[in-house]
């Protein structure tokens, strides 16, 4: 019913102004909502447009987003399924199928013929701004018992004066028909996706009809059929379900974990070797073996390959500013000094050799100066490097929290990377002259020449450092300090065996070798 009021002629005085109101029954035209031809219209029952807007809401409270649309044949209906596709379409409701039906079908069946249907619904008639019923729609239940037709109002659809619909439903007065299997009845293109997936439209098939995605590594979702992922802190990581976030777990190499352990037991048994090796050296200081290979130079280069891998331990354990600033440098510097005295080694006997060719004054290079000058340079270098390190851009520990989704490292960061990789170039400079010194100098003749071991020793040094840049960037976390903790072992590992354990085998084994007399003999022979 609609009440229609028309102002009165604009001749009449103002006091004798009234207003022509006319009621009518049923929904009105789309026309009279035309506030400029009819300002004064004002309805008593709810609009199409209120109706349509519960029904949507009735729909979206079951979750019913998968429906048959039925609309009259002509105009009107085209009018109905244009209005109703792009009502649900925007409230994300899609249409299986659209069918026309004819008018004797609308009217919309024999079991209606019977019944007459009474408004049940309105409990209050307010008028919003632009003079729409503010009222109820009545939800009611329709039931075939015993071939007749039964109503239950089971609850309503408000709207406010503000045009928000609320639904307000008794589930458990709602009865469903029994070939139903679940209750309520599902109505949707896709079963919805849980929480931890996100919604994946599909070419071809309507938005409803969408799969289901985990979400992305480092993202959640809390709620079903969700759009979007959403990343988590960068301290937090999402759960297996990848559902919620939870706190990451700090990590770095301490002592007590396994691979910490192993490393440390390690480097013990290398300083140990490396102390027995010096005893060994030092013991038999006065034998033909020790004095023919500079015996200051060989505790010199024993000794920095002992702190070499002392050096190591400042990689194990939590990073702190003390350990960042030193384990860099530190290492730099011995392992420096270690290549150096090698270097000063070979350098001495293709200094010799060339000191005793006719009218070469290569003698006057002979002896400790030589030896001495090489090691301090080669270390004065490199010390220079680790100062202009410091003093540009120094290491600091900081946390990574995006190499590992899960964990946060905690590291030492090298500041200046330009300056952490020149002093690894450096040391594999020192490396490369060293080995092609000793490879040009491992024919000469001269006693217990050590141009042979220098060079394999060399070898196994580069191999070591040419295999650990790779390394150390495919790595993560606390593997990466391992990788580097690894690299010194074995490079200085290697010059150890390489130079003195074929010594120890003659002093220990073999003494019959490390006399005057085959020390004389071998020198002639090479000769």
């Amino acid at each position: 019913m609609h009440l229609r009021c028309t102002a009165p002629p604009t001749h009449q005085k103002s006091w004798q102004r009234i207003f022509w109101c006319r009621v009518s029954h049923g929904f009105h035209l789309g026309v009279l909502e035309d506030k400029i031809r009819f300002p004064f219209f004002y309805e008593t029952a709810p609009t199409e447009a209120s109706q349509d807007l519960g029904i949507v809401t009735l729909l979206l409270h079951f979750q019913w987003k998968w429906i048959g649309l039925f609309a009259p044949d002509g105009d009107d209906g085209d009018t109905i399924r244009r209005t109703w596709t792009a009502l649900l379409l925007k409230r994300g409701i899609c249409i299986a199928f659209s069918e026309s039906i004819s008018e004797h079908r609308v009217y919309l069946h024999p079991f209606l013929r019977r019944f007459q249907f009474h408004n049940t619904s309105l409990s209050g008639a307010d008028l919003d701004g632009n003079g729409d019923l503010a009222g109820h729609l009545g939800i009611v239940n329709l039931m075939l018992r015993n071939n007749s037709i039964w109503f239950g109002k089971v609850g309503g659809i408000e709207r406010t004066a503000s045009g928000e619909m609320k639904v307000a439903l008794e589930q458990d007065a709602i009865v469903w028909p029994p070939r139903f299997k679940q209750m309520p009845p599902s109505s949707r293109c896709a079963e919805s996706c849980p929480p931890g997936h996100v919604k994946v439209v599909l070419e071809g098939k309507a938005v409803c009809c969408y799969g289901c995605s985990p979400c992305a590594e480092g993202t959640i979702s809390t709620q079903a059929d969700s759009e979007r992922c959403t990343k988590c802190p960068e301290d937090q990581h999402p759960n297996k379900d990848r559902t919620r976030c939870i706190p990451k777990e700090i990590t770095f190499l301490s002592y007590e974990e396994p691979l910490g352990i192993v490393l440390v037991v390690l480097v013990l048994f290398l300083s140990i070797i490396t102390l027995l090796i010096l005893g060994i050296f030092i013991k038999y200081i006065e034998t033909p073996i020790v004095k023919a290979n500079n015996r200051d130079l060989t505790y010199t280069l024993l000794v920095s390959l002992l702190l070499s891998f002392l050096s190591s331990l400042l990689f194990i354990g939590r990073p702190r500013t003390v350990t960042c600033l030193l384990r860099q440098t530190a290492f730099s510097t011995i392992f420096s000094v270690a290549i150096s005295s090698v270097l000063a080694k070979t350098s001495t006997v293709v200094v010799a050799f060339l000191a005793t060719q006719p009218g070469n004054r290569m003698k006057r290079w002979l002896g400790k100066s030589l030896a001495n000058s090489i090691v301090l340079l080669c270390s004065i270098f490199q010390i220079g490097l680790c100062v202009l390190w410091l003093g540009i851009s120094p290491p600091f520990p900081e946390s990574d929290m995006n190499s590992l989704h899960r964990q946060i490292t905690l590291q030492c960061n090298e500041g200046s990377v330009a300056m952490f990789y020149g002093s690894l170039g450096y040391m594999g400079f020192l490396a490369a002259i060293s080995f092609v010194v000793a490879f040009l100098a491992r024919k000469l003749p001269g006693a217990f020449n050590e141009a042979k071991l220098i060079t394999f020793s060399m070898l196994v040094f580069c191999a070591v450092w040419v295999s650990f840049v790779p390394a150390y960037l495919s790595t993560k976390g606390k593997y990466t300090v391992a990788v580097q903790i690894f690299s010194i072992l074995a490079s200085s590992a290697g010059l150890l065996c390489c130079i003195f354990l074929p010594k120890c085998y003659i002093i220990l084994v073999r003494p019959d070798l490390n006399t005057k007399e085959h020390l004389t003999a071998k020198s002639k022979s090479n000769s």
